[in-house]
């Protein structure tokens, strides 16, 4: 009789725990699974650049950083932005360029002539829909008066009405003394014919 009891209880707690453990595995699940409002709040490719944290996480190679800039300047010229989202971006944008190039404008003189070149993109109906870096074997390295410095191209893909035109910049990245690749300066390419699109 001893026996059949001890059997029942061993019994009773195996069950109990088997359903403890479902019960616990249901709750996971449910809790994992986004909600609505999760699906439904995607960010922005604006608002990802503004979530980045360039301190802790700064592009590792010329390349990462021109790309990265070229992000920043489809979004200035190819997408929708509050005031405020497009002053920090700005101000973001401008964490990827060089201490000289820095200085030689204020972020106030910076933002309005940014303001100044999207408002005329906007008017001859003109945005930036995509662009292509070179690959990391195109990136020409050299070393000059001192510091390293690095010539990255980009093509980017300029949408003007119905009509591509690729427009090609070589960007100049010097590295600074924290081991971070700026951006110096950048040169326009000739430009190259438009192609119609229906």
């Amino acid at each position: 009789m001893a026996m059949k009891k001890s059997a029942n209880v061993v019994k009773i707690i195996v069950v109990a725990v088997f359903c403890a453990l479902l019960i616990g595995l249901f709750a996971f699940l449910i809790n994992r699974r986004p909600s609505q409002t999760e699906k439904n709040t995607r960010l922005t490719p604006v608002q990802e650049l503004l979530s980045q944290n360039l301190y802790g996480n700064y592009p590792p190679t010329p390349k990462e950083v021109v790309k990265l800039y070229s992000e920043y300047t489809r979004c200035f010229y190819g997408e929708t932005y509050t005031d405020e989202e497009l002053e920090a971006l700005a101000l973001k944008s401008r964490e990827l360029l060089d201490d000289e190039l820095v200085e030689g404008q204020t972020d106030a003189d910076y933002l309005e002539s940014l303001k100044t070149d999207i408002s005329r993109y906007q008017a001859e109906n003109r945005s930036i829909s995509s662009y292509s870096v070179s690959s990391a074997a195109d990136v020409e390295y050299n070393t000059f008066d001192g510091y390293d410095w690095a010539m990255v191209g980009c093509i980017y893909s300029m949408r003007i009405g119905k009509a591509i035109a690729p427009v090609n910049e070589n960007y100049l990245l010097r590295k600074d003394t924290t081991g971070h690749w700026k951006i110096y300066g950048w040169q326009l390419e000739e430009k190259k014919q438009e192609i119609k699109i229906e």
